[in-house]
């Protein structure tokens, strides 16, 4: 089959469109500007088109499979339906796999790529063989966010914006926590947890569902079902994990990456690794050597070839998705607890105009109180189709640094940050770059 995908340098959609390229199928696919992840589709044998237009579309195409993001006005959408060809979204076309596989899917307004690369590594060395399809790249699966594997398990990362994951039909259900995003969206949190409670009732009678019990939002004991499920309580079975449970410890102890919340991430893999049956031997073996992902508290050392105090000088440089209030700072704590009393630096660049809006008092409250050091705030990152103008013109990031109102937090464009940061950053000090837009590209600049 000849499958075009609009949108195919998007994390989710790059490692669809490899599982239909590894399967045999034709795959062509377009975006508005190349990447990383374009130049490795190309490299794969995949037809890469930069920029939307009509003429991308043939009638040889038999298939379309597009983001969530792109709109009914694409150019490439409007040929499509001139020519009569089938589209669907994303998650519309991964719903159609979560039903052909045993699904383990992962849900949670934070950590959900962390906890599905844990599960989907831990697997493999279970020998289960699974198909992971997850949220950022993993160096244990060649830099890529895909695996084939030949069994019936599928692990994938599931989102809940746009009610994406109402598509999905999972075997088993882990949510690893409830919180105030995509408001843009939701509206009100309200909706946030009804659409989350959506999707668990999902699950069939002989599911499974692992929850966090430290979430707040998450106190599931019989909620009020609805859809297929028509008795007075929950037919599937419910794990619970925390981190008042004896395993904690000893993952605290051997987990590379630090912080409670990977802690917590890791309780949930080895949840579903014990609905499966894998020993726990094997389960902290791979917990042990998992040495985190792109941009999930990715770590290295670098030399400065300026001199300050008469010296060259080594640093350790820190790249983080971290774009929530709740994300920021669980991993300002997790950076705190592992340098201890280290000065620490901060450059963060806000992601969206409408998240910054909603979640204004969140990243004030936020940044009022982490201990770091020095922290640098960058303009906001517009992402495509996901902004309004209205909101644009009410905040930005000079706005914020303003609300929060402390010396050592300033705004800065984003040139001027890296200069101010290498010419006074010192011998073992720690820079953490973060933030879920562009601002990764700052890592390779050191």
């Amino acid at each position: 089959m000849k499958i075009h995908f609009i949108g195919i340098g998007g994390i989710g959609v790059s490692a669809l469109a490899q599982y239909y390229l590894q399967k045999g199928h034709d795959i062509s696919g377009s975006d508005l500007v190349a990447s990383e992840i374009t130049s490795f589709l190309a490299q794969k044998g995949v037809n890469i088109m930069i920029g939307n237009a009509a003429a991308n579309i043939t009638q040889g195409i038999e298939l379309i499979i597009h983001s969530p993001a792109v709109k009914t006005e694409n150019p490439e959408l409007m040929q499509a339906k001139k020519y009569g060809i089938k589209a669907i979204t994303y998650p519309e076309a991964l719903g159609g796999l979560t039903r052909d596989y045993e699904t383990i899917a992962v849900a949670g307004a934070h950590g959900k790529s962390t906890t599905t690369a844990m599960i989907g590594l831990l697997l493999v060395k279970a020998g289960i063989d699974p198909t992971i399809i997850v949220g950022t790249k993993l160096k244990e699966l060649g830099g890529t966010n895909f695996r084939m594997g030949a069994s019936k398990y599928l692990v994938i990362e599931a989102c809940e914006y746009d009610g994406s994951f109402l598509n999905y039909s999972p075997k088993i259900t882990v949510i690893t926590n409830i919180d105030k995003e995509h408001m843009d969206y939701f509206k009100t949190f309200a909706n946030v947890k009804k659409t989350f409670m959506d999707f668990i009732v999902r699950l069939p009678i002989d599911g499974w569902l692992v929850v966090n019990r430290d979430e707040k939002n998450l106190k599931i004991k019989n909620p009020m079902p609805t859809g297929r499920q028509e008795k007075s309580k929950l037919q599937f079975k419910i794990q619970n994990y925390g981190l008042r449970d004896p395993e904690a410890k000893k993952l605290k102890k051997i987990l590379q990456i630090p912080g409670a919340h990977n802690v917590s991430n890791a309780l949930a893999a080895l949840g579903v690794a014990r609905i499966l049956g894998v020993k726990d031997e094997v389960s902290f073996a791979s917990l042990a050597e998992y040495k985190g992902s792109w941009r999930r508290f990715e770590m290295k050392t670098a030399e400065l070839s300026g001199i300050l105090h008469g010296k060259p000088r080594k640093i350790t440089v820190i790249s983080d998705y971290g774009h929530h209030p709740t994300e920021v700072l669980a991993t300002l704590m997790g950076a705190r607890e592992k340098f201890g009393k280290a000065k620490i630096w901060l450059i963060f660049q806000p992601h969206q105009h409408q998240r910054t809006f909603y979640l204004l008092k969140d990243f004030v409250k936020l940044f009022k109180q982490a201990k770091i050091d020095h922290i640098i705030i960058t303009d906001i990152y517009d992402v495509a189709g996901r902004e309004t103008q209205k909101i644009n013109k009410k905040i930005s990031a000079e706005e914020l640094v303003k609300k929060i109102a402390r010396k050592n937090v300033v705004y800065m464009p984003e040139a001027a940050a890296e200069q101010f940061v290498k010419q006074g950053i010192a011998e073992n000090d720690v820079l953490i770059i973060m933030g879920a837009g562009d601002i990764y590209k700052l890592y390779d600049t050191f």
